[in-house]
């Protein structure tokens, strides 16, 4: 028989109510909750909400059994034979959130990364509750497109509709990210791989990249490139088999990985896995969801093998000028002028260009190779002007959203062809008859600098670096003519023609930015000589030739 106590126990003193001391206890019991007696007594403080605290306790209960749970899982690695479901994760994942990043992803992200058709993802929504695989797939499919800085559907509405209280887009992202990876750790997906855990490791890459968290997106990439090679992606007999839809699809995030792998390898001074060993999906597997602008990008990356990256990491050293100017000429002429693809697509191949072109000029100056005397532009010093007037130009006849889609990946790729573009005008004369006649360097760093402000992500992340770097190297009165604009929309097409040889006044700048500048200025100064993160680097020494 139980015996009473004149203490309550811990539930019914958290929530303010009378507790008859029994084990378990009348309240306790018809709510469900585990009755204790351990928590040591306290002064009697405000009345609080008596229903947000039965939640709060029930979602501890529910955590305490997920943690032992997980615990349990770690000794029966590789079985699937639980359920997915816990207290922590269902409901996070409603149809309406699971239809808005469907409907985002196919209205603009389908033609950059085509690796998902509309009947798989309804198939992961079926099996979900009874698949761990498809459960993870999903859940990480949902977070990427919540962590994009561009997502506006109806899932916003989902998340303003979920019980807990949940502050963001990416908040929710990182949710469902973290559900994904601890619940994967209850199947064995390294020994028995399959496309579905390859592409599971690939949107937890996309998740950290647009996280900032380079470290742990490097190992998801390396692990979903390790994940197709074990099951034969770079193998063409692996395809020999197959039906035309599965092959399609296989190949594709083959090539997608190929892309991610070697853009990533550029920014971060990564190596490479995975080569060009199989052939190209087909173009036009649906006329209605056009892959020929996927299929440029594969091949203005192609060149950027192991040669390359070996010469960019400085593991090798066997590179010569007439190799860079070929290079060059072939990523110039890479691209249609006109091209065959949609609005988003254009944005990433056409700024993906020039950011190369931009790799490979960095290159030949770190080698020795540019000459103010050269015949071929692209060997000389002042190329990066030319390639961010060709940048300016481009991205000038493309809307917003469509650089916004790509998320913080685009806006990196502008910062470096800035921050190239002020480190010459820092060491070449400005008075040189090579700027030629209109629209000049100023004009072009202006542009780039109101494109990284405007782009979502870009102001956060960038902006205080590119103004602490335009501070450090530049001439006052040339920053502060960068500076004063930097709140002013993007230059159009129109626009350009119309300032060309207009300069700015620092009068037309608004207070409040520039005094943002300063302090972000010296912020990176301070009473030191430290300069900012990315100050005029080592390889303009070379500058001026002799």
């Amino acid at each position: 028989m139980a015996s009473s106590t004149k203490r309550a126990c811990d539930a019914c003193h958290r929530r303010k109510v009378r507790c008859n001391g029994q084990q378990a206890c009348g309240n306790c019991s018809q709510a469900g909750l585990a009755c204790t007696y351990d928590a040591i007594p306290q002064k009697k403080g405000p009345k609080g909400s008596r229903a947000k605290i039965i939640s709060e306790l029930r979602l501890r209960e529910g955590q305490k059994q997920a943690d032992h749970r997980r615990q349990e899982s770690y000794f029966s690695y590789g079985s699937q034979t639980s359920s997915p479901s816990s207290p922590i994760w269902s409901g996070l994942l409603s149809q309406d959130l699971i239809d808005g990043c469907t409907e985002y992803y196919f209205q603009n992200m389908y033609p950059t990364m085509p690796i998902l058709h509309q009947k798989q993802l309804w198939g992961l929504v079926a099996e979900m509750d009874s698949s761990t695989e498809a459960y993870c797939l999903l859940y990480s499919f949902c977070a990427f497109m919540l962590i994009q800085p561009g997502i506006e559907t109806k899932a916003g509405q989902a998340i303003r509709a979920l019980e807990r209280s949940i502050s963001s887009n990416t908040s929710l992202g990182k949710t469902l990210l973290d559900g994904a990876l601890r619940r994967r750790k209850a199947y064995d997906y390294i020994e028995k791989p399959s496309v579905n855990a390859v592409m599971t490791s690939f949107f937890a890459f996309g998740c950290f990249f647009g996280l900032d968290n380079h470290n742990t997106a490097w190992f998801h990439l390396r692990e979903a490139t390790t994940l197709a090679q074990t099951i034969g992606m770079q193998d063409e007999k692996t395809y020999a088999s197959m039906e035309y839809t599965e092959s399609a699809g296989m190949r594709r995030l083959f090539w997608l990985l190929f892309v991610t792998e070697r853009a990533y390898a550029l920014q971060k001074h990564r190596p490479l896995t995975l080569h060009a060993t199989i052939k190209l999906p087909p173009a036009a597997e649906d006329p209605s969801k056009p892959i020929a602008g996927f299929l440029y990008m594969v091949n203005i990356y192609r060149p950027f093998d192991d040669t390359f990256i070996g010469l960019w990491n400085k593991s090798r050293t066997d590179c010569s000028t007439l190799w860079l100017a070929r290079l060059q000429k072939q990523l110039t002429q890479e691209l249609p002028a006109v091209l065959d693809c949609t609005e988003t697509q254009a944005a990433d191949l056409r700024t993906s260009q020039h950011w190369l072109r931009t790799i490979v000029w960095q290159l030949s100056i770190t080698n020795g190779f540019l000459s103010s005397t050269s015949p071929d532009s692209s060997t000389t010093f002042t190329y990066p002007i030319e390639i961010a007037k060709d940048l300016v130009a481009a991205t000038s006849q493309l809307s917003q959203r469509s650089m916004e889609v790509h998320g913080i990946g685009l806006i990196e790729k502008l910062f470096d062809v800035a921050c190239t573009l002020i480190d010459v005008m820092s060491c070449v004369p400005l008075e040189s008859p090579s700027f030629g006649v209109g629209c000049g360097p100023t004009d072009y760093l202006n542009h780039l600098v109101r494109l990284i402000s405007t782009l979502r992500g870009g102001a956060s992340r960038y902006l205080e670096l590119v103004v602490a770097k335009i501070r450090d190297a530049l001439p006052p009165h040339m920053a502060a003519a960068v500076l004063v604009v930097a709140t002013q929309p993007p230059l159009t097409t129109p626009a350009i023609k119309a300032e060309q040889g207009s300069s700015s006044s620092p009068e037309m700048a608004s207070s409040s930015f520039l005094q943002h500048a300063d302090s972000v200025s010296s912020e990176y100064h301070g009473s030191s000589s430290a300069s900012s993160p990315y100050s005029t680097p080592p390889f303009m020494g070379f500058w001026p030739p002799s």
